[in-house]
C-alpha cells in the first residue's frame, strides 16, 4: 500500500517522524507544499489533490494542520479513492487566533470522512484539547488511540522515530486488507 506522508504546519522539518519514515519505507511519498510557514488552504488542497492523483489508493498519514487538511479534502473531494487515514495529533484550528498562521484552515470540517481513519490524540497536545480531539474522532468516524501526555507529537515532544506510529499505520493497512 502506498502512503503519502501529509506534514502539518512548518513542514515536519528534520527529526521529525514524518520525515524518518520517508528514509524507512519505499512505499512512502511526501505532499510538497510551496509554503509551509504560511499555508493556505486552497494551495494545500491543490497539491494534496496532485499526489492523491498520482497514487493509487493510497494511506493518509497526516499530521497537526495536515490532519485537517485531509477532513477538508475529505469534504470537498468525498469519493477520491483513499484507502485509508492516520490522523496524529489534528490541530484545532478553531482554537486559535484568527492571525495565527494557519487560522485559513477554520473551521474544521467535522463530516464523517469517506475513508476507514484512525486519530491518534495526546491528552496534552497545546494545539488541541482531548475533548476537540474526542469530537474530531466522532464526527469523523475515526477510530480514537489514546497516546497519553504526547505532547504534540513532533521532534520537539521527543518523537524523532516514532515507532508506534508505524505499528498504528500497520494496524490500520491490515484492517484495510480484512474488509477489502
Amino acid at each position: 500500500m502506498s502512503r503519502l506522508i501529509i506534514p502539518g504546519w512548518q513542514g515536519s522539518g528534520a527529526g521529525h517522524w514524518q520525515r524518518h519514515w520517508l528514509d524507512v519505507d519505499a512505499d512512502a511519498r511526501i505532499v510538497e507544499q510551496d509554503d509551509w510557514h504560511a499555508p493556505k488552504l486552497e494551495a494545500w488542497l491543490a497539491r494534496l489533490d496532485a499526489a492523491i492523483r498520482r497514487t493509487r489508493q493510497p494511506v493518509l498519514i497526516a499530521h497537526s494542520l495536515g490532519a485537517v487538511l485531509v477532513a477538508h479534502y475529505a469534504r470537498r473531494y468525498p469519493r477520491a479513492p483513499i484507502a485509508g487515514a492516520l490522523l496524529v495529533a489534528p490541530a484545532d484550528t478553531e482554537s486559535l487566533d484568527a492571525d495565527h498562521p494557519i487560522a485559513d484552515f477554520a473551521p474544521v470540517p467535522l463530516a464523517r470522512l469517506p475513508f476507514p481513519s484512525m486519530l491518534a490524540l495526546s491528552r496534552n497536545d497545546p494545539y488541541i484539547s482531548v475533548e476537540r480531539g474526542r469530537l474530531f474522532a466522532a464526527r469523523w468516524g475515526a477510530e480514537l488511540v489514546d497516546l497519553g501526555s504526547a505532547g504534540h507529537v513532533n521532534a520537539e515532544s521527543g518523537y524523532g522515530r516514532w515507532a508506534n506510529g508505524f505499528r498504528l499505520a500497520s494496524r490500520l493497512g491490515t484492517q484495510l486488507r480484512a474488509a477489502a
